[in-house]
């Protein structure tokens, strides 16, 4: 089975909101400026492309669209601050996929699954994940790394910006496909703290997305040597895909959706919105310089992909769960 390995958002309406006349029409929404949660530290892949985003759905809307930041628990914080926020309309939610792939399987009385508490708006874009490590570590490859990591079992750590989230999943996921075992070093609040161990040394290597990293790579403190897209990228023509390798592990992306109880038209103008921004070609390019590239999908699309992504994590979960 092909595994999707990448960093998932979605746009999320928080709760029911109150048919309004103004949310009703959703031609006039929105009237003030949106509040757009996150579950991920400032920094990170996900909060760049999510900033991205919400910087042209502003421009488009006329109104400011505003980022607010609330890392930790795996993302149940952030979880639960977009369930208790009013349902007016004017609050969204990112999350990880990891929300809506672990979560839902580790506290499932969370507000975390969809249709049940959410509904799905689009998709924002691929992106995959990237392999780095300190470069004094002499590892060039992942077949060096698959082939150390079998000769010195136990010796190689990886640095976990998030126990739970996709970056953790995906180590244990190239673990469990690979047939070896890593150190887990858990870190918070995104990846800065986890790539200051990694380019003193103390940490190997670290499995991030491009905009988290891309400060480190660009000074020379971590070396890539893999990504987790399905195939070789154009902005990184010279770097194999983790499946050249390891056949079977290939990338999967963001998403974005609205709250339960959002008014249909309130849902269908977030939609083609999205849509608009994610098909700009300035967007595009921007998305791509940081690794992420646009995949837009209907909202009927997205909930079916978050199902098929539940179903292909499950036995990386099971493994989480028995370690």
């Amino acid at each position: 089975m092909t595994r999707r390995v990448g960093l998932q958002v979605v746009i999320l309406g928080l709760v029911a909101l109150a048919a309004s006349p103004a949310c009703a029409q959703g031609l006039h929404y929105p009237e003030k400026s949106v509040t757009i949660i996150s579950d991920a530290g400032a920094g990170a892949s996900v909060d760049v492309g999510t900033r991205i985003v919400a910087e042209s759905l502003g421009k488009i809307w006329g109104q400011t669209a505003t980022v607010v930041n609330h890392p930790g628990a795996n993302g149940s914080i952030a979880a639960r601050a977009a369930s208790e926020a009013a349902g007016d309309g004017y609050t969204l939610y990112t999350p990880a996929s990891s929300t809506f792939i672990a979560l839902p399987t580790v506290a499932p009385n969370l507000p975390v699954k969809l249709p049940r508490d959410f509904l799905p708006i689009g998709f924002l874009a691929d992106q995959p994940l990237f392999l780095a490590v300190n470069p004094a570590s002499g590892i060039t490859s992942v077949r060096e790394l698959v082939d150390r990591a079998k000769k010195e079992p136990g010796t190689i750590s990886v640095a976990v910006s998030g126990v739970g989230r996709m970056t953790h999943l995906t180590s244990v996921m190239l673990q469990q496909q690979a047939g070896i075992t890593l150190i887990p070093v858990p870190y918070t609040g995104g990846p800065s703290a986890a790539l200051a161990d990694v380019f003193s040394g103390r940490v190997a290597m670290i499995i991030e997305g491009y905009a988290g990293i891309i400060g480190s790579v660009t000074a020379g403190q971590v070396k890539l040597i893999a990504t987790t897209a399905a195939h070789r990228l154009a902005e990184f023509p010279d770097l194999p895909t983790v499946a050249e390798t390891i056949p079977g592990v290939a990338a999967s992306g963001w998403i974005a959706t609205a709250p339960l109880g959002t008014p249909t038209p309130v849902i269908g103008k977030v939609s083609s919105d999205l849509a608009k921004v994610v098909n700009d070609p300035d967007i595009k390019k921007r998305l791509a310089a940081i690794g992420s590239y646009t995949n837009p999908m209907t909202p009927q699309e997205v909930e079916a992909f978050v199902a098929k992504e539940q179903e292909t994590w499950l036995p990386v979960l099971q493994r989480v769960s028995k370690q």
